[in-house]
């Protein structure tokens, strides 16, 4: 039958004999890869506002302006003493800004503390919240964490209290800690030092590393959560991760110029084919990214795979003019037969071959050049 060689410039095979080598049949997974680009950065987007209620305005140190009315903080005067740098990261305990010499520490949780805390309030999912951070922070000695604020509670906010150099009174006000749900990396400060502790102190992220993906909605099926993909940085890295949250919402660009219900001059579909879902990766190994931040990324999702199959560099494929293809066999005594085969999955310059009389390690011929 005739033939015609297809060949690949980037295969680089054993060099056999000249003009030719040989190269060993292996049995692997391949995958076809979709290419789309993304934005390295963190995760989340906060925005941290001081409480109306200064910290610990119910102590009787009391000099800070807040009183209290039917076990409620009333807010008052103070004065920003301390701020955070742009870059810095704030974990559980740590300050997040200062009023009056006071430093407003940072806990982790979802529910913001509305009402004080004290021996006797009603069960809450706040009290719960409290002693979870206390516990934490290790001062839940012989503290039972449930919604009930008890004897040990209140202990327990004195011990924290007696840490931060404040008058110790068991009792928890909503203004003397910031919540939010992990560690923070500040990105921005609102408030001016000596200015007053209200409305927005500063703007921060996570410090987990992501990368954020606008999906074409064609492709949204690529990404599924928890799925393996490869993230291309700037310089060359490749780095691992895994989809992490995938949106549920396509959108399309906005090209309607100054119409905003849309319309302009865009075509009737280009808005269909333009949407997009939002699709959130994760690093497995944050550290690799550096200090990176915004940066722009290549995704690799796996749009195919195979597991197991035997496959041959592409340049062993041997078209016919009929249009079927085989690869040349070398024999132990340097004998070489074709051997007709099927094609499956094409991947990194690799392709997925089957056929009667194949196996794992059998050579098959190459060009060597």
């Amino acid at each position: 039958m005739a033939l015609l060689t297809v060949r690949h410039p980037d295969t680089k095979p054993t060099v056999g004999t000249a003009g030719t080598a040989t190269v060993a049949i292996t049995r692997t997974d391949l995958a076809q890869q979709e290419k789309t680009d993304g934005k390295l950065g963190f995760a989340g987007s906060y925005t941290v506002t001081a409480s109306s209620a200064l910290p610990f305005a119910s102590s009787s140190a009391g000099t800070r302006g807040a009183q209290l009315d039917g076990g409620k903080d009333t807010g008052g005067s103070g004065t920003l003493t301390a701020l955070p740098t742009v870059g810095q990261v704030i974990k559980r305990g740590h300050r997040v800004y200062g009023v009056d010499g006071t430093s407003v520490t940072l806990w982790y949780g979802s529910v913001p503390f509305w009402r004080q805390l004290t021996t006797g309030v009603t069960d809450g999912a706040d009290v719960k919240e409290l002693e979870q951070n206390l516990k934490a922070l290790g001062y839940g000695s012989g503290l039972t964490v449930d919604k009930h604020f008890t004897d040990a509670t209140a202990e327990a906010v004195k011990r924290w209290q007696k840490a931060l150099g404040v008058t110790q009174t068991g009792r928890f006000g909503r203004g003397d800690v910031v919540v939010e749900p992990s560690a923070l990396r500040v990105t921005k400060v609102v408030g001016v030092l000596g200015g007053s502790p209200s409305g927005n102190v500063l703007e921060a992220t996570g410090t987990d590393r992501v990368v954020k993906v606008d999906l074409k909605a064609d492709k949204a099926s690529l990404a599924k959560k928890g799925a393996a993909v490869q993230v291309q940085v700037p310089g060359g890295t490749t780095m691992t991760g895994h989809v992490s949250d995938v949106g549920t919402v396509a959108t399309a660009p906005d090209n309607s110029g100054n119409s905003p219900g849309g319309g302009g001059d865009q075509q009737p579909g280009s808005g269909t084919e333009k949407a997009t879902v939002p699709v959130q990766v994760t690093l497995d190994k944050p550290t690799q990214a550096g200090k990176l931040d915004q940066a722009p990324v290549t995704v690799l999702f796996t749009s195919t795979e195979h597991k197991g199959v035997l496959a041959v560099p592409v340049t062993a494929l041997l078209a016919t003019v009929e249009g079927s293809y085989a690869v040349r066999v070398v024999e132990a005594d340097g004998a070489t037969r074709l051997v007709a085969v099927e094609l499956g999955l094409f991947a990194d310059n690799t392709v997925e071959v089957s056929g009667s009389g194949l196996y794992e390690g059998m050579k098959v011929q190459v060009p060597s050049q």
